[in-house]
């Protein structure tokens, strides 16, 4: 199974970029969209469709807002929106797909850049998510979690962690969650293959971030313990521009 997480920033701009094109190069079997900014109806399903993928998506009730989608060549057996958490499916942030005895969890974490009041709920929603994982596997034990986690875990993963040790994506708080994260029987399926730093999945879109490669790893395929032995391969696409986030690639044995 090839699997893909992406925030597109934007599905329909997403399209105007030649997204849509690149759907058609079979870039994987799955592909976990975040803030996807578009109620059902607007998602471009009959473009999709024709690229060879069928669309299940989750939006935010605030038109052009956040929002998640899965695409997949592979029919799950069921597809569950939201994951029970109120303010979390009233803003669209968690869609999950069950493929046999694995489950993909797609989500968007909240980001906190907006202010005070946003950082408290991304730390609400961070205990909230972490409960919600752990009650899953105990009956769902193969779990893939893809999604902009908007956190990066370690110095390694931002190209300027000292100047941005007091920046929401980067605080210690939010780090120590990465830490019982993966400490806790879940693996980062990117350092199973890559290690070497300025690998990055967003950059902003001011000035030349992008070109110099001034960036954050705030995007993961996170898969619990049963997995790590099928896991084949891992890479970051950062050629990949309809965005300014890039998309994550995992290609495990199922």
């Amino acid at each position: 199974m090839r699997i893909v997480t992406y925030n597109v920033n934007g599905i329909r701009a997403a399209v105007r970029k030649g997204f849509t094109d690149w759907l058609k190069t079979d870039p994987a079997d799955v592909i976990c969209l975040q803030e996807i900014k578009a109620n059902k109806e607007d998602v471009p399903v009959a473009a999709i469709n024709e690229a060879g993928y069928d669309v299940f998506s989750f939006s935010a009730q605030k038109k052009g807002y956040s929002g998640v989608a899965i695409l997949t060549k592979k029919i799950p057996d069921e597809v569950i929106s939201g994951n029970g958490m109120e303010q979390s499916d009233f803003e669209g942030r968690v869609i999950r797909a069950d493929f046999g005895d694995i489950t993909l969890v797609n989500a968007y974490f909240p980001s906190g850049t907006s202010g005070a009041d946003r950082q408290t709920y991304k730390y609400q929603w961070l205990d909230e998510f972490y409960a919600y994982l752990n009650d899953l596997r105990e009956t769902r034990a193969k779990l893939i979690i893809c999604g902009d986690y908007n956190i990066c875990h370690k110095a390694i993963d931002i190209h300027d962690p000292v100047r941005n040790k007091n920046y929401t994506g980067f605080l210690p708080e939010e780090r120590a969650w990465m830490d019982k994260l993966f400490s806790n029987g879940y693996v980062d399926t990117f350092r199973e293959f890559n290690t070497d730093p300025h690998q990055y999945t967003w950059w902003s879109a001011f000035g030349t971030a992008r070109a110099n490669n001034k960036g954050w790893r705030i995007d993961y395929i996170t898969v619990t313990e049963p997995l790590r032995d099928n896991l084949i391969h891992g890479e970051i696409l950062p050629q990949i521009v309809h965005s300014d986030h890039c998309p994550v690639f995992l290609e495990l044995s199922v």
